[in-house]
C-alpha cells in the first residue's frame, strides 16, 4: 500500500528538476519581469475594490490602521515565503514545499488548493474589472445592456438621479442585492431586469488566456506596461492626496467609529477585519515564488 505521507528529499526534489529543465520549458523572464510580476500580483483587482468596501462596511476612517495591520501579516507572509523559497529552490510553490516537508497526501491537498485559488481569484478580478469598464464606458456614453453585465440571475434596478445623490451612489444600473436592499429603498417601481451573463468578464478572461497561449515573454511585456501605469496611477493619488492629510482628523473621536454591537462592524473588531480585507487584497507572494523558481537569471 502507498504511503501517502511519504515525504520527497530537497535533493531528490532539485534532481527532478534539473531533469525537468532539459526536457521541460525554458526559463526566460528576467529579474525585471520578475519584480513587476510581484508587484503586478500585489497590487490588483482587491487594491481598487476591497479597500473600500473594508472602509465602508467595517473600519471607516481607522482602515488606516487596517493597512498597518494588514501589512505587517504580509510581511511574515512574505519571510515565510522568502524562507521556504530559499530552502526549497524548486518551482512548484506550496505544492513543492509540502512535499518536502508534510509528503504527499498533503501536498496533494494544497496543490488542489492553489488551482481553486487561482481559478477563483482570476474570477473575482475579472468581475472587478467588469464593473469599472462597464461604468467607464458608461462616463463615455457606450450603455453595455445591463442583462450582460453581471452573473445569471443577478437582478439589477435603474437608479434614478434622485435617489442615486441621496444615498450618495451612482445613477443608472445597480445590483439589487447592494445599496438599495440596506437602505430600505422601495424599488417595486423601478425598472429592474434579470442579468443572463457577464460578457466583460468573459472577454477579458478571452483576451488574457489568448495571451498566455501567445506565449511566456509576450505576457512578462504586457504586465511590465500595466504594472508601470498602475503603480503610477497609486503614486500620483499619493502625491495628490498628501495635501488633503489633517493631524487633527486623526486624533478625532470618530477616527474609529464605535462598533455597532456586531463583531467586524466598526471599532477594533472593523479594524481587524478591514486587516483581513487587506491582506487578502495584496496577498501576492505564492505567485511570485512559483514563477521566481521558473525563472532565468539575467546575465
Amino acid at each position: 500500500m502507498a504511503n501517502l505521507w511519504v515525504r520527497k528529499s530537497i535533493a531528490a526534489l532539485k534532481a527532478e528538476a534539473a531533469h525537468s529543465d532539459e526536457h521541460g520549458f525554458k526559463r526566460t523572464l528576467t529579474a525585471t519581469n520578475l519584480v513587476t510580476l510581484g508587484i503586478g500580483a500585489i497590487i490588483g483587482a482587491g487594491f481598487f475594490v476591497l479597500t473600500g468596501h473594508a472602509a465602508a462596511e467595517h473600519a471607516g476612517p481607522a482602515i488606516a490602521l487596517s493597512f498597518v495591520v494588514g501589512g505587517i501579516a504580509c510581511a511574515f507572509a512574505g519571510l515565510c515565503y522568502a524562507e521556504m523559497a530559499s530552502t526549497v529552490p524548486i518551482a512548484g510553490s506550496a505544492y513543492t514545499y509540502a512535499y518536502a516537508t508534510m509528503g504527499e497526501f498533503i501536498a496533494w491537498l494544497i496543490g488542489w488548493d492553489l488551482i481553486l485559488e487561482y481559478m477563483l481569484g482570476a474570477t473575482t478580478v475579472a468581475v472587478g474589472w467588469s464593473g469599472y469598464v462597464t461604468s467607464f464606458l458608461r462616463d463615455l456614453g457606450i450603455i453595455i445592456p445591463p442583462n450582460l453585465t453581471e452573473s445569471p440571475g443577478t437582478v439589477l434596478v435603474n437608479v434614478p438621479n434622485q435617489v442615486a445623490e441621496q444615498l450618495h451612489m451612482r445613477h443608472g444600473w445597480s445590483a439589487l442585492e447592494g445599496v438599495l436592499k440596506k437602505a430600505g429603498v422601495d424599488y417595486s417601481g423601478f425598472e429592474h431586469v434579470t442579468a443572463l451573463i457577464n460578457v466583460p468578464a468573459m472577454f477579458i478572461v478571452a483576451i488574457i488566456t489568448a495571451l498566455l497561449v501567445v506565449g511566456i515573454q509576450e505576457s512578462a511585456r504586457v504586465n511590465n506596461v500595466i504594472v508601470f501605469i498602475k503603480v503610477g496611477i497609486v503614486l500620483l493619488f499619493t502625491a495628490l492626496g498628501v495635501a488633503y492629510i489633517k493631524r487633527e482628523n486623526l486624533m478625532a473621536d470618530g477616527f474609529i467609529p464605535p462598533n455597532t454591537g456586531v463583531f467586524g462592524e466598526f471599532g477594533w473588531s472593523g479594524i481587524f477585519r478591514g486587516a483581513g480585507m487587506v491582506f487578502f487584497a495584496y496577498i501576492g507572494f505564492d505567485a511570485v515564488s512559483t514563477t521566481a523558481q521558473e525563472a532565468k537569471n539575467p546575465q
